[in-house]
């Protein structure tokens, strides 16, 4: 074989190993993806699990006082245990759950305004606080989660890096979005003074 067959071998053999680089770089990209979307959704459930942790301490504190709410109480509290047995069902199953759980508990505070003495109450403010401040860390996870979760589709669909997620099956991952379509209302707020 003479000096233009080598050269020819040659490179044939660079732009092999050149493809074989670029797609295992394609490769990598989209594992660090997946991995991204995974801690994210790790996130979320820390936060969720947090929440639901607060909620029987809320309740359980206020019960006293609501003595006549027990129908709004067993609301929340099914509507916690759902979202509990949610965990681990995928990001749509949790939404409904989660989206439940926030009506329920929107209720729940609607129907607390009706007892001063529960806003005086410490623990019940502290908790209340608590409670506030994770659905504030909630909301940030779950916007934090669906860009990961964009970041990674567009990668999955977009040319070349789609026919490497096509060859090594990557999976489109679900958005974390609410299902309860009253969530997505903006609340009225009255400041008429009556």
């Amino acid at each position: 074989m003479g000096t233009a067959g080598w050269i020819v071998i040659g490179a044939i053999v660079g732009l092999i190993v050149i493809v074989l680089l670029v797609v295992a770089a394609m490769y990598n990209g989209l594992v660090k993806l997946r991995l991204q979307v995974k801690n994210a959704w790790a996130q979320i459930d820390v936060q969720l699990k947090r929440r639901h942790d607060l909620i029987p301490n809320l309740v359980d504190t206020v019960k006293g006082y609501m003595k006549f709410e027990k129908e709004t109480l067993e609301k929340v509290i099914q509507a916690r245990s759902a979202a509990v047995g949610a965990v681990g069902q995928g990001p749509k199953a949790q939404g409904a759950a989660e989206g439940a759980l926030n009506t329920a508990l929107r209720g729940f505070y609607a129907v607390m305004e009706n007892y001063p003495e529960l806003k005086a109450n410490q623990n019940v403010s502290q908790l209340q606080e608590e409670l506030t401040s994770t659905e504030n860390k909630i909301a940030f996870s779950r916007q934090f989660y669906n860009d990961t979760v964009m970041r990674y589709n567009t990668k999955c669909q977009t040319v070349p890096t789609n026919i490497v997620a096509g060859m090594f099956n990557f999976e489109q991952a679900e958005f974390f979005e609410l299902e309860d379509e009253a969530q997505r209302e903006v609340p009225k707020v009255d400041l008429s003074v009556n």
